[in-house]
């Protein structure tokens, strides 16, 4: 399944299905804006608290608070360094605005003198905020809890995402009156000025250790607890998707990642090119004295931050506060705003380390209307502990799956141990969406969501699918109708089966799939770390040069094709695999295959007996015994239920195969071995978006006819394939050795914003580039073994097959993404071997994708 495409399915789930509760009567709940009494300008980072009592809040950057309690207090008080504390009376029980003014402890007013004149342009020379950002920069390093030795800490994160906006009387309406417990459980606390509806939520308490010699880290879950919807939604997978979205923050990194977009760090190495930074104020806290440093975009197309921080003047340079938030202006799909605040405690020696991070972001599909998803990421570091050795088995052996124990703490717990506090409507998500998973009504509802947007109909123990498999058509099948299905884990969590039966109405064939699966360590086979065997069997048609999947879905969109494509084979396979994977990421897997593999269509087996005469061949049957390494450092997967999709990430994921072919066991008719490597890595590249790089290489030992040699990844449909060449024919190109690059890079509309009328579109550049070098050495080249089959040719004698010669075929597109929001266009240019017939050397081609 495509990522991208999921992004989108995922978001309309998410609006159309989730859940929450009510405010308990005697809550009070005070918000407000704290001005500065001389000036009437309001006053950010105040201490808003309740006198009597622990509950505090700061005020945000346009001075507003929003505080509560269920205690029974008669008093708020703000309070600030410079300032007398400002005191009033609040109305025990009720929902109130409060507006308060801070005399300043002494004032004293300089003369202004305004002249006229043009505006001082900025510049870097000899400004103070620049060599104070120089000196934030220099010193980073020493700043980062990494500079220690050793570092341990808890950490307790908690991700929430609610309704926002939702009409007050939502819950009168016909049809809706059922999910009134969930529709009135507003908060209008959180966020001043907007009503929020929680509807997931998951809290994940850590203990994190730290060694730099030998450098180690380890996380161990101490508690995890998140939003059961049951059906086909996966909690797991939810959490891992939003938390890919709103990343730890770390602001002394050259880029902040959010969104799946790169921002660059206000004290990124080369900050001072692409911010402006200002001093716009001292302040003194904990008898530490801070600059508040201001910072805007040069450009405010770029992918950046608007904002300030606050450095220390202890000649430690380090930030003490920062408050984040993202450039309106830049390029950003169904994100309204977006705000990071950053708070640091200080060390015994004298350092800071960050004690809080807030994450939020208001989703819509229109930035001028209220957002109709609201998010919030709020992770809380306590017991901050530097330079503590502990024993060498407290850093090894990170287990990435959580423990089952872990997942099945107590309210007791988490009542215990929980780092900060759940809001009112916040503490009855569970119980709520509980209640909601038992009602019928909404258990159809995620019953039709899930066919609409998934393709499948979930009926308990099975579901019925994909959709959009049904009904498919091939010059060589004609029409096709599909129907299968698979088990959930409703049925078992150790056996799995799957099948689907089809039907050609031009080739007059029923086809068809089944397979069963056992897993070896009682998890879903979906479920990281896998470890299963499976035994399957399928007959079907394929293109040749196309690997073999699992099952190979027929889809209608991918059934209209270019040129000429009647060469296909029936395909009769019988598998038996085994898949091991660990938990530090790396995985091997075992295969034995049997695969009879006939001609149809235009397409033929032909070889020249010993007179040299042509003889027809029906059937090419191999026997294959197959090992897979794969190694993916830190990979995490979108979890699904009965699927799983890789998340995007910076690491590099390595595999290795190896491919035996076996004579004279099981029919098999050829002994050679494969070998194949291929390295994927994403690179970040800052404000020039990232580039999804794919490296790899073959080599075939033994003679094979060319069906058997590698046949080089064509497409001939409309749609544009990342992982295939474009413009190259099927079954145009084999080869026995080859080495290949693939670069797709997207520009994030770095150059597009520039321009008034594209950076009002949002449009966004793309361009990639695909190279293969490779060919066919004496060994398999049928001109030199008339024994080998002969490369086929068209009805006229022309040659439809080749080897790549001394020159690789290369082709490159440049391409607009974001049209719409999910459309991308590629103008496609092949560039060698322009002389072979029926090719193109230039195409458009689209792909739906989603992209924030």
């Amino acid at each position: 399944m495509d990522l991208k495409y999921f992004h989108k399915k995922l978001y309309y789930i998410i609006l159309f299905l989730f859940s929450t509760t009510t405010l308990f009567a005697q809550t009070t709940v005070v918000s407000g804006t704290v001005i500065d009494a001389s000036n009437r300008k309001p006053l950010p980072f105040v201490a808003v608290s309740f006198p009597g009592t622990t509950i505090g809040v700061n005020t945000d950057n346009q001075g507003k608070y929003s505080i509560q309690t269920d205690k029974p207090v008669t008093k708020i008080k703000a309070s600030f360094l410079g300032y007398k504390d400002a005191v009033t009376t609040v109305t025990v029980g009720k929902e109130q605005e409060i507006n308060l003014r801070m005399l300043p402890l002494a004032s004293q007013l300089d003369e202004v003198v305004v002249k006229s004149g043009k505006k001082p342009r900025y510049r870097n020379k000899d400004n103070p905020a620049v060599e104070l950002i120089r000196k934030v920069i220099e010193n980073k390093e020493k700043n980062r809890p990494t500079s220690y030795d050793y570092v341990e800490y808890k950490e307790y994160d908690k991700m929430q995402f609610s309704l926002s906006n939702v009409s007050k009387d939502a819950s009168q309406k016909k049809g809706l009156k059922k999910y009134a417990f969930v529709l009135d459980n507003r908060d209008s606390t959180t966020v001043p000025g907007k009503s929020l509806l929680p509807v997931f939520l998951d809290e994940k308490l850590s203990q994190y250790y730290y060694r730099k010699n030998p450098e180690r880290e380890k996380t161990i879950t101490l508690g995890q607890k998140t939003v059961n919807f049951g059906g086909a939604i996966d909690n797991e997978g939810l959490t891992v998707y939003f938390k890919h979205m709103y990343y730890k923050v770390d602001i002394y990194s050259n880029v902040v990642f959010l969104m799946t977009t790169n921002f660059l760090s206000p004290i990124a190495n080369s900050a001072p090119t692409f911010y402006k930074f200002f001093i716009t104020d001292t302040v003194v806290v904990n008898n530490q004295k801070l600059v508040e440093l201001s910072f805007t975009p040069r450009n405010t197309t770029d992918v950046l931050f608007v904002g300030k921080i606050y450095i220390t003047l202890d000649g430690n340079y380090a930030v003490q506060k920062a408050d984040l938030t993202i450039n309106k202006n830049i390029n950003l799909n169904f994100v309204n705003t977006m705000s990071v605040n950053l708070e640091f405690e200080q060390n015994p020696d004298g350092r800071y380390h960050l004690s809080k991070s807030t994450t939020l972001a208001d989703f819509g599909f229109n930035r001028s209307k209220n957002g109709a998803l609201f998010g919030i990421r709020e992770i809380v570091y306590k017991n901050y502990i530097v330079n503590n050795p502990r024993a060498d088995t407290t850093y090894k052996n990170q287990e990435d799956a959580v423990p089952e124990a872990a997942k099945n703490r107590s309210d007791q717990f988490w009542a215990q141990n929980r780092l900060d506090t759940l809001t009112t409507a916040e503490s009855k998500v569970y119980k709520n969406t509980d209640s909601l998973r038992n009602m019928p009504s909404f258990r159809r509802t995620l019953d039709i969501a899930t066919l609409l947007l998934a393709g499948y109909k979930d009926e308990g123990w099975y579901e019925i699918g994909p959709a959009n498999t049904f009904y498919s058509f091939n010059p060589i099948e004609g029409l096709k109708l599909r129907f299968g299905g698979r088990t959930t884990p409703e049925l078992s969590k150790r056996y799995y089966f799957e099948t689907y039966a089809s039907y050609g109405f031009k080739d007059e064939k029923w086809k068809g799939f089944l397979s069963a699966t056992y897993s070896l360590n009682d998890k879903s086979i979906y479920k990281f770390p896998q470890n299963y065997i499976r035994a399957s069997v399928q007959y079907d048609t394929h293109i040749p040069g196309e690997n073999l999947q699992f099952v190979q879905e027929d889809n209608f969109l991918l059934s209209f094709k270019r040129g000429n494509n009647d060469k296909y084979l029936y395909d009769l396979a019988y598998r038996l695999d085994y898949v091991h994977e660990f938990e530090n990421h790396f995985s091997y897997s075992f295969g034995l295959s049997s695969l009879n593999q006939s001609p149809a269509g235009s397409l033929y087996f032909i070889n020249l007996d010993n007179n040299g005469l042509p003889q027809n061949i029906h059937n090419l049957i191999t026997t294959d015994f197959t090992i897979g390494l794969r190694y993916a450092p830190n990979e995490q997967f979108y979890q699904g239920k009965i699927y799983r999709i890789p998340v995007p990430s910076k690491n590099p994921v390595f595999s290795l195969d190896y491919d035996a072919g076996i004579k004279d066991v099981v029919g098999g008719q050829y002994s050679y071995q494969k070998l194949h490597a291929r390295i994927d890595k994403r690179f970040y590249l800052s404000q020039l978006g990232w580039a999804d790089v794919t490296v790899e290489g073959g080599k075939i030992f033994g003679q094979v006819p060319y069906p058997l040699l590698n046949i080089f990844r064509a497409n001939q449909t409309y749609a544009y394939d990342i992982y295939s060449y474009n413009l190259m024919n099927f079954l145009e190109f084999v080869g026995d050795h080859y080495e290949s690059i693939d670069i797709d890079q997207h520009f994030n509309g770095f150059f597009f914003n520039k321009i008034p009328l594209l950076k009002k579109l949002k449009w966004r550049e793309t361009a990639s580039f695909k190279a293969i070098y490779g060919g066919v050495s004496s060994t398999n080249d049928p001109s030199l073994h008339p024994s080998l089959y002969q490369y086929p040719v068209t009805g006229t004698g022309q040659p439809i097959t080749y080897a790549l010669g001394k020159t690789p075929y290369v082709e490159g597109s440049v391409g607009i993404e974001n049209i719409f929001k999910f459309v991308r266009i590629d103008l496609v240019k092949r560039f060698t071997y322009l002389d072979h017939p029926d090719i193109a050397k230039w195409g458009i081609r689209t792909l739906v994708q989603f992209n924030f």
